[in-house]
């Protein structure tokens, strides 16, 4: 930014109250009583008049609102208008210009990274599928694989692109599809999508969503298949039926038509989901029940039945960090039985299934459920919980050297201020003495227990500790002329 510029941002708020930048407070509040008053939109019948005077009015109120804080102010000047969109504060280390200044280009780059990260969206899957009976009969463990990549961008404020691939292999046959989406929001309430893909699934389609209440949303979509020439139609219904419920009602007609009705409930602790779909010849029912235990581990229960499935789910998870977690699921069905693995990084997951048995055998069934269960417990109390423990113990640790450090440094910095009081505290300590004024003996700020048992002791002299400071020295320099104390807002 070159200073020319620079300049005349660091102005541009006092000009709209006809300021300059040496106004005091006062004068400030002055102008903005002045200025609000006469661009207030009441004042004006006319739509388009009325229309400028609420523009003017809001710039009016966000120039006073920066300009009256002086830690906003403070900023505005040095860096304008660039610094306070950054999140810029001042503090104790944020003092000095060059402070200030590497605290705002380490912002700047942060926002340019969150900006990047909120127009470049890239998102995946691998999903490794296991067999233990092939690989008992020798034919290797590794059934199939897929694979999916999407990479989302936000092109402007309406407009956004989506662009993935799939790719599958099982056994020696394999295959793979491209597509991209185009999206585009027509106003607030309506948005339009343009999809084609290439592969597989070659087709080529068009859908558009409106809003069509405050709780209520309907999205039609027809898509052309290029491999058949099959044409299919979707409609798909949502209501919020409550703070924490909502419904749905799809109707898909094509070679594969179906009706699906289906409800989802969520709230801070628990989350259940089920939904019901009759199609050409088939039938299908599912329910997902998630309890959050904390607010890091969680368990569920899936459950399936329709006319080609019968499959119950059980398994739990847990947030190893801020991006990444891990989920864990014992499967029951007439595709055997398996286990089921998955871990989250960021928009990135892996899934891996590994089917156990093809045969559904009671003894085996319990075994596969009760063995991983209890080695789990036992990992738990002998490995998992005292790794978390000694991580959590070396973060408080470490927060507390940090503490204490910071601690430390505001103390040497107190006593610095102090020595600074010290001549001028005493000039007035002696005048107030002269003519009977105000004296502060001693003034003790800190723990409550340790005043306590300081002021019920006898002992005139005591050694301070570290949760005690004392404060004689700045409540005297606080002493006004008249032996009164000036304290100010934040010290009342």
């Amino acid at each position: 930014m070159d200073e020319p510029n620079e300049a005349q941002d660091n102005r541009e708020l006092y000009a709209l109250l006809n300021l300059s930048p040496e106004a005091s407070d006062e004068e400030i509040r002055r102008a903005y009583r002045q200025w609000a008053q006469a661009y207030h939109p009441d004042k004006y019948q006319a739509p388009h008049m009325k229309d400028i005077a609420t523009e003017n009015f809001q710039r009016i109120c966000e120039a006073y609102e920066i300009l009256s804080d002086p830690n906003k102010r403070q900023i505005y000047d040095i860096y304008g208008m660039e610094g306070l969109t950054s999140g810029l504060e001042l503090g104790p280390k944020l003092n000095g210009a060059e402070e200030i200044k590497a605290e705002l280009e380490r912002l700047k780059r942060m926002k340019e990274r969150e900006k990047m990260a909120a127009h470049f969206q890239p998102s995946g899957t691998i999903v490794a599928n296991m067999s233990l009976p092939r690989y008992l009969d020798g034919n290797g463990m590794l059934r199939g694989m897929a694979m999916t990549s999407e990479i989302q961008s936000q092109l402007s404020k309406r407009n956004a692109v989506t662009i993935g691939g799939n790719l599958a292999v099982n056994g020696e046959e394999g295959g793979g599809a491209a597509t991209a989406v185009f999206r585009h929001h027509l106003s607030e309430v309506s948005s339009v999508e343009v999809v084609a893909s290439a592969g597989l699934r070659a087709l080529i389609g068009v859908q558009t969503t409106r809003n069509l209440s405050s709780h209520s949303a309907a999205t039609m979509g027809i898509a052309l298949s290029l491999k058949d020439g099959s044409l299919n139609l979707s409609n798909l219904w949502t209501r919020q039926l409550s703070e924490t419920a909502s419904g749905h009602i799809e109707l898909a007609l094509g070679p594969h038509s179906s009706v699906t009705v289906g409800w989802q409930k969520k709230d801070q602790r628990r989350s259940a989901s089920g939904e019901v779909k009759f199609g050409t010849g088939s039938f299908e029912t599912s329910v997902h029940y998630t309890h959050r235990f904390s607010p890091k581990s969680l368990g569920c229960i899936v459950g399936r039945v329709g006319s080609s499935s019968l499959e119950v789910e059980v398994g739990g998870g847990r947030k190893l960090s801020k991006f990444s977690s891990v989920r864990w699921l014992y499967i029951i069905g007439i595709q055997g039985i398996s286990w089921k693995f998955e871990l989250y990084r960021g928009g990135q997951k892996l899934i891996i299934p590994i089917l156990l048995t093809r045969h559904l055998n009671p003894v085996f069934a319990t075994g596969a459920f009760v063995v991983p269960a209890s080695l789990y417990f036992v990992l738990k109390k002998l490995f998992i919980k005292p790794y978390y423990l000694r991580r959590n113990k070396q973060k408080a640790l470490e927060e507390k050297e940090k503490t204490s450090a910071q601690v430390k440094e505001a103390r040497a910095t107190a006593e610095k201020a102090q020595n600074l009081q010290q001549n001028v505290a005493n000039r007035k300590r002696n005048k107030q003495l002269e003519t009977g004024g105000l004296v502060i003996m001693r003034a003790l700020y800190g723990n409550q227990r340790i005043l306590n048992n300081l002021k019920s002791s006898s002992e005139t002299s005591f050694e301070l500790t570290s949760e005690v400071i004392d404060v004689t020295i700045p409540l005297n320099f606080l002493v006004n002329d008249s032996g009164q104390l000036k304290m100010n807002k934040k010290l009342q």
